[in-house]
């Protein structure tokens, strides 16, 4: 079953562009075309769509309120949003990724790493490696809002299901996960999944925003033991 692919960005151009390289790909299809964030939401409504690239700076409605929407309605909730960002947007790339994004590509994107990227998403992956977007992740931190308590799920979350959300804040893939734990790559994707529900988080972006935002990790900090 194929990939299916929502492009939302109000220059024409470049949404040819990305619908040449995801058309040309197989397993991946490009179902729908939006210019601004308000028909971006509703196509997602009125099509089966599975990932959305969605640029942050549209007419109507921005890709930030878009995404919030998509990511609050429940109706929504198998899409992901990956966010299409220029090299000075790392602001309004954080406040994506609040709300709800599952990662970040640069709209210079080789073509290779954009259909990589759609399909780690739709796999349920996030496209955000704090090892490789520290500075991003420094301004993340000044951007949340600190919790006023702790929160009870977070005692819902077992000692391993705990040491596992932490590698998933510091960049690392199920697959590393797995080696550096000894187990199999389906057992931490279980237990992912398990902390998701626990936190009710979306997907694995949200798991380093919640990570980052209680305080579990800071930036800088090293791998954990294990």
């Amino acid at each position: 079953m194929s990939i299916r692919v929502l492009l939302a960005d109000d220059q024409a151009l470049i949404r040819a562009g990305f619908k040449m390289i995801i058309d040309a790909e197989p397993g991946l299809e490009v179902v729908g075309e939006a210019a601004d964030g308000r028909e971006a939401v509703d196509l997602c409504h009125r099509s089966r769509v599975d990932v959305v690239l969605m640029d942050i700076r549209m007419p109507v409605l921005d890709g930030i309120e878009a995404t919030r929407r998509i990511g609050a309605d429940e109706r929504l909730a198998g899409v992901r949003v990956l966010v299409l960002t220029t090299f000075d947007d790392d602001d309004n790339v954080i406040y994506a990724l609040q709300a709800g994004a599952s990662g970040f590509l640069g709209k210079n994107v080789a073509p290779g790493d954009l259909v990589n990227a759609i399909r780690v998403v739709a796999g349920g992956e996030a496209l955000l490696s704090p090892r490789a977007t520290s500075g991003l992740i420094s301004r993340l931190i000044h951007h949340l809002q600190p919790p006023a308590r702790q929160l009870p799920e977070l005692d819902l979350v077992t000692g391993r299901e705990k040491e596992i959300l932490l590698l998933v804040a510091h960049g690392l893939s199920n697959d590393a996960i797995a080696e550096r734990l000894h187990l199999s790559p389906l057992t931490v994707k279980t237990h992912i999944n398990r902390t998701m529900m626990k936190l009710g988080a979306r997907d694995r972006a949200q798991l380093v925003v919640f990570a980052y935002q209680h305080h579990l990790v800071r930036p800088g900090d090293p791998l954990p033991d294990t």
